[in-house]
């Protein structure tokens, strides 16, 4: 992800949480995501073998706003972006296609991410109005569309979409079968949690909505389903909820690698559960620590 969040964090600390636009479409925007700027070559620091950290321990994740950006060779872990910045766009680089294809360079094995959001049924076109299942939602034995039940089946709908984006990029790919139903291989799912995509004050409505995406990709049997965001972005999106303490988190905020070692020695996960990656912008690119395991 390009997910500096020094300035939105300023912004969202001033601001309730609330709809904008556009809240869930094919055109991603003006986002907070933003494609990095050049970055002139320097030399890479000389360091000693006893401390450079294991391939598997620092990683970088992209999306959409690096689509057609040189990308580095790729020494340890990726996440890929699955959206286009919100729920129900597509990442327009991530599988085979006219543009270079970031999953193709990240690997069958990288992770991805996904978008998270609720707009609500007045501004939503994706709202599941007249939907029985997983949740019945404005019909007439699950009356309303405002409900939380509605906000479960609209949250589960998107990571639905999200995960057959994915699907069609392996399988452009050629690392799944044209009549796959599932995607191969291992991995986790990260639902990225920020306050530049539309969400509701109230905050019962938001944690179903990520009710919804938890629900269904543990219906796809994915290996693993953890959620980025910052504590006080998940503050202000969940009100701090332990609904999620089973769940790992992926915290943004970091300065630098001496300071996402700190952070995974020093900070609880917001979600109340392990943290497992801390990311923070190096030469353009944003750079994730995986946090020894507990």
């Amino acid at each position: 992800m390009a997910l500096a969040l020094f300035a939105l964090l300023t912004a969202a600390a001033a601001s309730p949480v609330g709809a904008v636009e556009p809240v869930d479409s094919r055109d991603p925007g003006t986002l907070r995501r933003q494609a990095p700027p050049p970055v002139e070559p320097r030399p890479e620091p000389t360091v000693s073998p006893s401390a450079a950290p294991e391939p598997d321990v620092v990683g970088l994740d992209v999306s959409w706003p690096q689509c057609d950006t040189a990308l580095p060779e790729l020494s340890g872990f990726a996440v890929i972006g699955v959206n286009g910045g919100r729920v129900y766009t597509p990442n327009p680089c991530l599988g085979a296609g006219d543009r270079p294809s970031q999953l193709e360079w990240a690997g069958p094995e990288a992770d991805l991410y996904l978008n998270t959001g609720n707009p609500g049924p007045d501004v939503s076109t994706y709202w599941p109005h007249g939907q029985t299942a997983p949740r019945g939602c404005n019909t007439p034995a699950a009356l309303g569309a405002d409900t939380v039940d509605c906000a479960f089946t609209y949250g589960w709908n998107a990571a639905a979409d999200s995960y057959r984006i994915a699907l069609d990029a392996f399988k452009s790919l050629g690392w799944a079968e044209a009549d796959a139903e599932r995607i191969p291989g291992e991995r986790t799912w990260w639902l990225d949690v920020e306050t530049s995509n539309s969400w509701r004050l109230d905050w019962s409505l938001n944690v179903a909505t990520l009710q919804g995406p938890v629900a269904y990709l543990e219906s796809v049997e994915a290996t693993e389903i953890g959620f980025y965001s910052t504590p006080l972005l998940w503050f202000m999106v969940t009100g701090g909820t332990d609904a999620f303490a089973t769940y790992p988190a992926w915290h943004a905020g970091a300065s630098d690698l001496s300071d996402a070692k700190e952070r995974c020695s020093a900070e609880g996960a917001f979600t109340g559960g392990e943290l497992q990656l801390v990311q923070w912008v190096e030469n353009g690119f944003d750079t994730n620590y995986r946090c020894p395991s507990e």
